[in-house]
């Protein structure tokens, strides 16, 4: 069976006291909408950067204002495309997050991109600008698959724009899409074996699923294709989860895979339910047990950051059995799990697990439990959303 690890979060020895804090930056534009997309992402025919670098600017200062105490652990630009972001306004944003909070030695700043050879000529210049970690959108190395999709790059362009990445920043990780109509063992084998092979220390492995709301549902709905079913999918996790593991990128998230000492410093810490700010459209927040949300569409922001100084449209103190279960939520993804008794501390509840869910869950070979932890095994992997509707106490 694949084995799971994680790291433990590195040592920081400065600012012993402060409060580890992740930045997410959302860029809202995309050249075109993906079929499979349900993120925050529009289409624009033009954008004016130097407008949108103040009204972001403005936005992160609001943050950092009510965030006092806390050390910046990650810096991470998702979207949307935010390598169409100008490099200027990438530095000019990180160097106003360092001005407001001190920051880990080795802080971590990641910015998704597009494998298009545009974007990919940035590279460089986004890494002058501070970033050093690139996420990149692969998805396929198959051009009828990137079609499929409705990727505006191909499979060359990808791997043309992988090497462009490699070489500007020492930290890269991309992306890949599975369990389309039509695959097969063989065919997502030999392409997890060529991912595996070309050197990154960190790939993100997602199975193709239909969202509301997105083109494929409405492609679904008028039968013009049918999903892969949910056996042959299971199938191609298994697979997954043993071939990256034993190459040395175990799972340390449910579609997530590193070297150890390589996952996503960001990602972690919002899977161990940690403060991180949120800005720009669309971003979500948790700060200090209160949940923020930004305005999702772009010209709705900027009004709100015109009027308000700010980009918020919702700020809500979470309730502790919410915040527990959200943290469960997010805990259960991570191949080290959580520990119950500690989270359940930390948040102010009694108990954050059912103990006798887990003792029943544990024998079914679902859940694994043991010094202090809960975790799932792989085959809980695959159910864990009826598992936490079993164990959330």
């Amino acid at each position: 069976m694949a084995t799971i690890a994680i790291q433990p979060e590195p040592a920081l020895p400065e600012l012993p006291t402060a409060v580890p804090l992740a930045l997410y930056v959302h860029w809202p534009f995309c050249v075109s909408k993906c079929p499979y997309c349900d993120f925050n992402s529009h289409v624009r025919a033009s954008i004016d950067q130097e407008e949108w670098r103040d009204a972001l600017l403005a936005d992160l200062a609001h943050e950092a204002a009510l965030l006092p105490d806390h050390r910046l652990s990650s810096i991470f630009f998702g979207g949307g495309t935010p390598s169409l972001m100008e490099p200027t306004t990438v530095e000019a944003i990180i160097a106003s997050a360092r001005d407001f909070w001190p920051q880990a030695d080795d802080l971590e700043i990641t910015l998704e991109a597009n494998p298009n050879s545009a974007e990919a000529a940035r590279f460089a210049e986004l890494a002058m600008a501070g970033v050093n970690r690139i996420s990149l959108g692969l998805q396929s190395f198959d051009d009828r698959s990137l079609a499929f999709l409705g990727r505006a790059h191909s499979a060359d362009e990808g791997l043309r724009a992988l090497d462009a990445a490699q070489s500007a920043v020492d930290r890269v990780s991309f992306d890949l899409i599975y369990a389309l109509p039509g695959d097969t063992e063989a065919d997502w084998s030999d392409t997890l074996g060529r991912a595996l092979g070309l050197g990154t220390e960190h790939l993100s492995l997602y199975q193709l699923t239909i969202e509301p709301g997105t083109r494929f549902a409405s492609m679904v709905a008028k039968h013009e294709f049918e999903p892969l079913n949910a056996e042959a999918a299971a199938t191609l996790f298994e697979i997954t989860q043993e071939r990256s593991a034993a190459a040395g990128l175990p799972a340390y998230e449910i579609s997530n895979h590193a070297r150890p000492g390589c996952e996503s410093r960001h990602n972690v810490a919002y899977w161990r339910y940690q403060d991180y700010a949120g800005v720009g459209p669309g971003a979500h927040g948790r700060r200090m047990g209160m949940c923020t949300v930004r305005h999702k569409k772009p010209e709705n922001f900027l009004s709100a950051v015109a009027r308000n100084g700010n980009g918020l449209v919702e700020e809500e103190v979470l309730t502790r059995h919410e915040a527990a279960y959200e943290a469960l939520v997010m805990g259960l993804r991570l191949g080290e799990g959580i520990a119950p008794a500690q989270l359940a501390e930390r948040i102010g509840v009694d108990r954050i697990v059912d103990d006798d869910a887990v003792a029943r869950l544990s024998s079914l070979g679902l859940l694994e439990h043991g010094n202090g932890r809960v975790r799932t095994t792989q085959a809980g992997r695959l159910l864990l959303d009826s598992i936490l509707a079993e164990i959330a106490a």
